[in-house]
């Protein structure tokens, strides 16, 4: 999976979501997280992850 960065788009519902891979550990995690809330991320294999261009 390559990096590819979009500018953020404004939202009316106030959230902060950001995606980052994480390689620390044994196998690259992509985890996305909504920062503005508490508890509200989700994490799945880089191997598993779909890339942007597929959701674009």
């Amino acid at each position: 999976m390559t990096t590819d960065a979009a500018q953020p788009t404004s939202n009316a519902s106030g959230t902060d979501v950001m995606a980052s891979l994480d390689d620390d550990g044994p196998e690259s995690r992509l985890v996305i997280a909504d920062i503005s809330r508490d508890e509200a991320w989700v994490s799945v294999t880089e191997a598993d992850a779909t890339a942007l261009s597929a959701w674009r």
